[in-house]
């Protein structure tokens, strides 16, 4: 977090990662599309569980979109993680507040932001495989 000059003198810590963590949950968004497009329906497909999938695919027809759409899906997805990686990266260093208990919620904060981060990743490596490595196995 980083301060600013009031006018009366005092000094206010400042959040300045807001943006990053908000591009963190957009790239968790955009991974969770790529779940939903292709690691979803291979799940669902592997256990046996083909009649649930056709069931949701009546359900929620934009799946099929997605499906078809895979490499949009991904890119836009990639591109998410992209600039929230870039964010957490540039953010890592910047300075908590001196309070002992603000600077204790700041590296919270930072730490679940990184988390979240993780897990988009993590979605988004699962879905790339289920829809472009697990086909050429079969």
């Amino acid at each position: 977090m980083r301060g600013t000059r009031e006018p009366g003198g005092d000094h206010h810590p400042v959040p300045v990662d807001g943006a990053t963590r908000g591009a963190t949950w957009i790239a968790l968004a955009t991974s969770g599309g790529t779940m939903v497009c292709c690691a979803l329906p291979a799940l669902l497909v592997s256990i046996g569980a083909g009649a649930a999938l056709a069931g949701l695919v009546s359900a929620v027809p934009q799946i099929v979109w997605l499906s078809e759409h895979k490499a949009l899906v991904f890119t836009i997805a990639v591109g998410a993680l992209a600039l929230a990686g870039a964010m957490q990266w540039r953010a890592r260093r910047l300075p908590c507040p001196a309070d002992p208990r603000l600077a204790a919620a700041c590296s919270r904060a930072r730490r679940f932001s990184l988390g979240v981060y993780a897990l988009a990743v993590g979605f988004t490596a699962l879905g790339a495989f289920f829809a472009f490595v697990a086909p050429r196995l079969a």
